[in-house]
């Protein structure tokens, strides 16, 4: 029987992620719409049942999603960057007649969900509209890292989908590679130095290596720094 309270992901210094407390482990591929736009995720399958399991972050491993010990090999430096400062405290603000967004930009994992009917920053300012508030809902809790939280202004609640504790293998066929770990549903992710990362609903971390916000994923598995600037800029994303 699964117990969510022993469920939790401990960072293994300059090494893998060991994952406890019988998570259930899934692999999900990102679709487009006709627009090319990224739109969900769907289902490819689900691992066998594990108590335990080790997770690659170094993208060498030879036996993905598991760890091999290849970090070792390679010297591998999985050094945690990643700022400790609550979400809330990083997010800018941007408001709708009724909607608000926050958006913690170094969180974003490139997944590109928030792009579709003209972004959602747009798509907020256009609010009073049905179908846009609607897309803007569905964008919002779509967004794997939790980069972007939707919230109602007349409730002060935020729009989250309700997920059971689980890891998703994010494979983006779009790009062709495959994306980030997603952590859904409030799992407890402890870094190498003992300390907890804020407990979240939805966060992606880095599992190929190259990210520079570890343990978290910033869109380095397709994208070059170069290229991510280009991206912000095209969308009106600039930090």
């Amino acid at each position: 029987m699964v117990d969510k309270e022993e469920m939790k992901i401990k960072i293994l210094k300059n090494g893998p992620y060991l994952v406890s407390g019988g998570v259930p482990l899934l692999e999900q591929v990102i679709t487009t719409d006709e627009a090319g736009h990224t739109r969900e995720l769907l289902d490819v399958r689900e691992y066998p049942h594990k108590d335990r399991y080790i997770l690659c972050r170094c993208g060498a491993s030879k036996k993905k999603p598991y760890c091999d010990g290849t970090h070792n090999k390679i010297d591998f430096d999985g050094t945690e960057t990643a700022s400790r400062k609550p979400y809330i405290e990083k997010a800018e603000i941007f408001e709708g007649k009724d909607l608000k967004l926050t958006d913690a930009h170094e969180f974003c994992d490139h997944s590109r969900f928030c792009l579709r009917a003209g972004g959602i920053r747009n798509l907020i300012l256009k609010s009073d509209d049905p179908e846009a508030r609607q897309t803007a809902i569905e964008e919002a809790m779509i967004c794997p890292s939790g980069r972007l939280v939707l919230w109602d202004k007349k409730t002060g609640e935020p729009f989250e989908k309700e997920f059971e504790p689980s890891i998703v293998l994010v494979r983006d066929k779009q790009k062709g590679c495959e994306g980030p770990i997603w952590v859904r549903g409030g799992i407890p992710i402890i870094s190498s130095d003992g300390t907890t990362y804020e407990v979240r609903n939805r966060q992606t971390l880095c599992r190929c290596g190259k990210s520079e916000n570890k343990p978290y994923c910033d869109g380095s598995h397709w994208m070059t720094a170069e290229q991510k600037i280009k991206f912000r800029k095209k969308w009106g994303l600039e930090e």
